[in-house]
């Protein structure tokens, strides 16, 4: 399959991200360590790292990796550029490699390699971009009906788990925060879609933000955002991130493509060894990307009795600090 001129530059707006957002990782993580060693750790508390130049290299870099991957909705479908974003587990786990000095065993090199496959079918055989000349197509489209029962039916899950679930079981079933952080996320990668769009649309002379559907879109990304980021982060603080990571990459990816199949029909034009390729690419990321994640400490040594008492002591600095004053 010839691959489009969009499709072409969204796919290297993607890998982009991977490598502006994996890169992002070390280099904060380089920066807090400096802070933490010249002040009090962030996991105590401290806000050093603040001070510390390369944590803020680090998120300059992340915001980059972000913005290239805000502008890849633009060009390419969303089951092109959503599944490449485990690529930035490669990038993330190489650079640790050399520059953390955390060893990379021989099964993360194997889900490097399997990631890797799985993108390369995916990218071999994704579907060329639909052409979209004003938002009022898009609002077109988003007014279907199969995406307004998508939409409706995504939304009464999140406020069901929100309002009834959380308080019952949130603490103990991650499955609970992450499926809200994957339903809000499949509508957000709808909307940022449609807001990128409306950017490159008023970039070429045709205005976007003349229409209200515009601003409608921007308005529910700022509310799936929040929302994500806050589940996101009480599961991340409630459950290992060796799990939650790759459990919340497959559920928001297969949500992800299911919304962008209903509303822009991306696989309309497709033959069933296209679609089914694609899918065989995205089951491989997701074999690697759990690989990685599994076993990313295997080749690590365990902490030294002398580096947990240096541990310790720097947890326990602040409290003393606080009882004195």
């Amino acid at each position: 399959m010839v691959a489009s001129l969009d499709n072409v530059r969204g796919l290297t707006l993607a890998m982009s991200s991977s490598a502006f957002i994996g890169s992002s990782f070390v280099i904060k993580k380089v920066g807090l360590k400096k802070a933490g060693d010249n002040g009090v750790r962030a996991a105590s508390g401290g806000f050093s790292y603040l001070y510390e130049p390369l944590w803020w290299l680090g998120m300059i870099t992340m915001i980059l990796g972000e913005i290239a991957n805000f502008a890849a909705y633009a060009f390419a479908p969303a089951i092109l550029v959503t599944p490449l974003g485990a690529l930035s587990i490669i990038f993330s786990a190489v650079l640790a490699h050399f520059i953390l000095k955390e060893t990379l065993h021989m099964f993360g090199v194997v889900g490097c390699i399997l990631c890797v496959v799985g993108s390369i079918g995916i990218v071999l055989h994704a579907p060329k971009e639909r052409k979209i000349d004003s938002m009022r197509e898009i609002w077109h489209l988003a007014t279907q009906p199969g995406f307004l029962i998508y939409s409706c039916v995504a939304v009464a899950c999140v406020l069901l788990l929100i309002f009834r679930v959380v308080e019952r079981s949130g603490h103990r079933k991650m499955l609970v925060y992450i499926a809200i952080c994957s339903l809000m996320g499949s509508l957000t990668v709808i909307s940022v879609k449609a807001v990128a769009i409306a950017l490159k649309l008023s970039f070429t002379g045709s205005n976007q933000f003349i229409y209200i559907q515009t601003w409608f879109f921007i308005v529910v990304v700022i509310i799936c955002c929040l929302v994500q980021l806050n589940y996101l982060n009480k599961a991340l603080d409630s459950f290992n991130t060796a799990v939650v990571s790759p459990v919340y990459y497959v559920m928001f990816t297969i949500l992800t493509i299911l919304a962008n199949m209903i509303m822009y029909k991306d696989w309309d034009s497709q033959t069933a060894t296209q679609i089914a390729t694609q899918l065989c690419g995205f089951v491989t990321i997701v074999a690697g990307t759990f690989l990685l994640h599994k076993t990313r400490d295997m080749g690590n040594p365990p902490p030294t009795p002398d580096q947990i008492c240096l541990e310790e002591a720097r947890e326990s600095a602040p409290q003393s600090r606080n009882n004195s004053s």
